[in-house]
């Protein structure tokens, strides 16, 4: 009897404890996931009146996903190192590799996605409107 006791009590500790450390692994997994980062080169406006141009900088760690996005303007990129996997709305989800280039229409939703080993670097240049921003996040 005494020795149930031990157990259901050891049990009951190991599943608190689990409990209680729950919640953390979970915050901890979540502040894990890889970032992607966006950095404008140069922006300057053009002689076209009411235009912007733009050369930005884009980093998918291992395992980064852009989440899916529009942009105003027309981007055409370049990708400089790892291999780009593309969702693109009403096209076949398309790979491509360092060296490799291609370009988005305007208002279509897609998304950079890693799943290689390696981080992806893309250089992205952009002709949109002035006052509105670069890329817009679709929920």
């Amino acid at each position: 009897m005494l020795r149930n006791s031990i157990e259901g009590l050891i049990t009951a500790v190991v599943v608190a404890a689990f409990c209680g450390l729950a919640p953390s692994l979970a915050t901890s997994a979540a502040a894990q996931q890889p970032t992607v980062t966006r950095k404008v080169l140069r922006q300057r406006d053009l002689a076209i009146p009411g235009y912007t141009a733009a050369l930005v900088a884009v980093d998918l760690p291992v395992g980064a996903r852009e989440g899916k996005h529009t942009h105003p303007g027309t981007l055409i990129a370049y990708v400089q190192e790892g291999v780009l996997t593309l969702d693109y709305e009403g096209k076949p989800t398309a790979t491509y590799k360092a060296g490799d280039t291609f370009s988005v229409d305007p208002g279509k939703i897609h998304e950079g996605i890693n799943n290689g080993t390696t981080p992806i670097k893309v250089l992205a240049a952009f002709v949109v409107e002035k006052g509105k921003p670069i890329t817009s996040q679709v929920k």
